[in-house]
C-alpha cells in the first residue's frame, strides 16, 4: 500500500503592517541608509547598492548605535502600543535620551489636560532643538523633513500648534506653523491647511491669498473649498465666488455634510485619504469647520450651493434612470420576438376558418 503523502504546512501569511509600523520601518531604513558609505558612486550604482540593500533586510537589523537612536527604537515601538505599555516604552526612551521628542509627543498624547498636553508638547519642542542642534538648523533649513533627524522636532512643532488652534492661541499656532514653512518650503507634512485655517479666523485674508497662491499646484478638494470661502469673504455671492463653489463641489460633494453639521464629527481623522472621498472631507472638515462658521453667511451660501449640486445629480441621475428604462422596454419586445416561434401563416389564421 502507498505511503500516503503528507503535505507541508503552510506558512502563515504575513500580518499586514500598521500605518505606524510602516513609518517606524521607513524612517529606520532613511536613517540606515544615511549612514552608508557610497564613496564615489554614480547615481546608478548608488541606487543598484540600496536596492541590495533592502531586499536583503540588512538595514532592518543594523543596531542603533547612539542614545538617541536606541530611544526612538522604543519610540517605533511604543507607536504600536497601547495603554500603559505606550507609556512606559516613552518614560523608558526619556531615561535614555532626554533629547527625544518624540516620546515627549507620546506622554502628551496620554495625558488627561490639555495643559499637561502643553507642557509636554513644548518640552518636546525642545527636545528636537537640542538634537538638531544650531548648527543643524542652519544646515538643513529649506529642506528640512527631508532629513530624518529633523522629523521629531517638526511633528513635536506642529502638535503644539495644532493645540494652541484648539485653544483658540491662533497668533501663536501661525507663527509656529509659517516657521515650519520657511524651514520646510516644499511642506511634506501639510502645514498649510492648519495655517489657513489660523489665517482666516484672524481675518487675515491676504495673507490667506498668498498661501493659496504659494500652493496654488494644490489639487485637493479642501484647498478648493478655502478658495471658495476666501472669493466669498471678498465679493460675496458674486459669479466669482459661486463658480469657485460649483468647482469645490466637483471636487468634492462630501464636504458639506460635515461643515453644516449633517453628518455626526468624526471622533478621529482618518488614517487614509483619497481625492474626492468622504474621509478627504471629513479630513478638511476637522480642520476648516471653524473657518466656515465664523461666517454664517458663507455657511448659508455653502448650503445652497450644494443642495443646487444635489439636485442637479439627481435630476441626472433621473434621466438616466428613464433612458435605461426605455433601453430595457426595447429590448424585452426584441426578447419576446425571438422566443416567438408561431409561423407566420398560422399566426394569422383566425380559428374555425
Amino acid at each position: 500500500m502507498a505511503r500516503k503523502k503528507q503535505s507541508r504546512p503552510r506558512a502563515a501569511p504575513d500580518k499586514p503592517l500598521s500605518p505606524a509600523a510602516l513609518q517606524a520601518r521607513m524612517e529606520r531604513v532613511m536613517r540606515e541608509i544615511g549612514k552608508l558609505d557610497m564613496g564615489d558612486m554614480t547615481a546608478e550604482q548608488a541606487d543598484a547598492y540600496l536596492q541590495e540593500q533592502l531586499a536583503s533586510g540588512r538595514l532592518d537589523k543594523i543596531e542603533p548605535e547612539t542614545p538617541l537612536e536606541q530611544a526612538q527604537e522604543l519610540v517605533y515601538e511604543a507607536w504600536d502600543a497601547t495603554g500603559k505599555r505606550r507609556v512606559d516604552l516613552a518614560r523608558r526612551a526619556l531615561e535614555i535620551s532626554p533629547d527625544c521628542a518624540d516620546a515627549y509627543i507620546i506622554l502628551a498624547e496620554e495625558t488627561r489636560t490639555p495643559e499637561e498636553a502643553r507642557d509636554l508638547y513644548q518640552k518636546a519642542v525642545e527636545a528636537g532643538e537640542r538634537a538638531i542642534g544650531p548648527e543643524g538648523f542652519r544646515e538643513y533649513e529649506g529642506h528640512f523633513w527631508g532629513v530624518i533627524e529633523t522629523r521629531p522636532y517638526m511633528r513635536a512643532r506642529l502638535e503644539l500648534a495644532e493645540l494652541l488652534w484648539l485653544q483658540g492661541e491662533t497668533a501663536a499656532a501661525a507663527e509656529h506653523l509659517n516657521d515650519m514653512l520657511r524651514l520646510n518650503p516644499s511642506d511634506n507634512q501639510g502645514v498649510r491647511y492648519l495655517l489657513m485655517a489660523c489665517l482666516i479666523e484672524s481675518d487675515r485674508d491676504q495673507e490667506a491669498m498668498a498661501l493659496l497662491n504659494r500652493f496654488k499646484d494644490d489639487a485637493s478638494s479642501g484647498w478648493a473649498y478655502d478658495r471658495a470661502l476666501l472669493a466669498f469673504r471678498k465679493s460675496g455671492e458674486s459669479h466669482r465666488a459661486d463658480r469657485a463653489l460649483n468647482r469645490a463641489l466637483e471636487a468634492n460633494v462630501f464636504v458639506p455634510l460635515y461643515i453644516l453639521g449633517l453628518a455626526p464629527p468624526p471622533r478621529e481623522a482618518p488614517d487614509f485619504v483619497g481625492i474626492g472621498d468622504e474621509a478627504e472631507a471629513i479630513d478638511y472638515a476637522m480642520t476648516a469647520h471653524r473657518s466656515w462658521a465664523h461666517q454664517p453667511e458663507a455657511a448659508d451660501w455653502l448650503a445652497r450651493g450644494w443642495g443646487a449640486e444635489i439636485l442637479g445629480m439627481l435630476r441626472t441621475l433621473h434621466e438616466g434612470l428613464d433612458a435605461l428604462e426605455g433601453v430595457l422596454d426595447e429590448d424585452d419586445e426584441d426578447t419576446l420576438d425571438a422566443f416567438d416561434t408561431t409561423p407566420d401563416d398560422e399566426a394569422t389564421t383566425q380559428p374555425g376558418s
